[in-house]
């Protein structure tokens, strides 16, 4: 497993964080923290903030910055995301930062062009190109789903192999803590590849209590989704869904492997620790 070692880099200048709160960010801020490595997680709601709206205010959060995990919202699959990135990484190559970590997601054409454009900023970087999370189930839009007993969505018999959030941010906290993992690609997800009825039907049966899926249609999904999101979140959602989910990213990669020197979490793993937690008792 990647430790600190002879090829580790530690300064007293803080590591940024964009996205400090969002499933991955607030991991790897805690990991970092545990370690004595001081942070900097941003938001629109810290000091100083972070708005990919709001270019202007991106050389602030940068300032004194060692190295940057960044995030992408609401996904670098969106228009806009490439220019975005570039724009980040020749501040972030302006201002000298060490390395650039970026999480990224597979099969998505958007999201490779936004890795191309951090790799040609001529910034260190590393990328990590992540699977589905488990923890949509539990901390996303489908936790209500799983409560209330049914979950309803338009896919199909395709396997997902699942990643644990938790490893994820274990791969990006190796990235910006040791050299061995400069402008290295990591693809990331878990070790077995599962349809979405497979995942919830494992849910129901850790908590022993119907918790049922259901494969709906593109347009009914789109329909339910406005009551929840605005429309270009529901597009984004509803193209992951119909055009991302159709077999190209079944394979399961060794990236948690490779970066780690251990396998990744089993979903049946997560499933057992978040149904012992309680979030699936609300």
């Amino acid at each position: 497993m990647t430790t600190a070692t002879s090829t580790s880099t530690h300064t007293s200048a803080p590591i940024l964080i964009i996205g400090g709160a969002g499933k991955t960010g607030r991991r790897v801020n805690a990991i970092l923290t545990a370690r004595g490595i001081p942070t900097r997680p941003v938001s629109r709601s810290t000091t100083p903030s972070f708005d990919w709206e709001r270019p202007e205010g991106w050389s602030a959060a940068l300032d004194g910055a060692s190295k940057a995990y960044v995030t992408y919202q609401p996904d670098l699959a969106v228009e806009g995301a490439t220019e975005a990135i570039a724009e980040l990484a020749h501040l972030a190559r302006k201002k000298g930062l060490e390395r650039v970590v970026l999480l990224s997601g597979r099969g998505e054409p958007g999201a490779q062009r936004a890795e191309a454009a951090l790799q040609a900023s001529g910034v260190p970087w590393t990328t990590v190109r992540a699977s589905w999370f488990n923890q949509n189930f539990s901390e996303g839009y489908l936790l209500d789903s799983v409560l209330a007993g049914e979950v309803a969505l338009p896919a199909g018999a395709v396997r997902e192999p699942f990643i644990d959030a938790d490893d994820i941010a274990e791969v990006v906290v190796a990235a910006l803590t040791d050299e061995r993992h400069a402008n290295r690609l990591y693809e990331v997800t878990g070790p077995r590849a599962l349809t979405f009825a497979d995942a919830v039907g494992e849910i129901a049966a850790a908590l022993g209590r119907p918790v049922r899926y259901v494969r709906i249609t593109p347009e009914d999904f789109v329909v339910t989704m406005r009551a929840y999101a605005p429309e270009s979140i529901v597009q984004l959602l509803n193209d992951l869904f119909t055009v991302v989910l159709d077999g190209r990213n079944t394979q399961v990669m060794s990236g948690v492997q490779e970066a780690l020197g251990r396998p990744p979490c089993d979903f049946s793993t997560y499933v057992r620790n978040t149904a012992r937690a309680g979030i699936w008792s609300h």
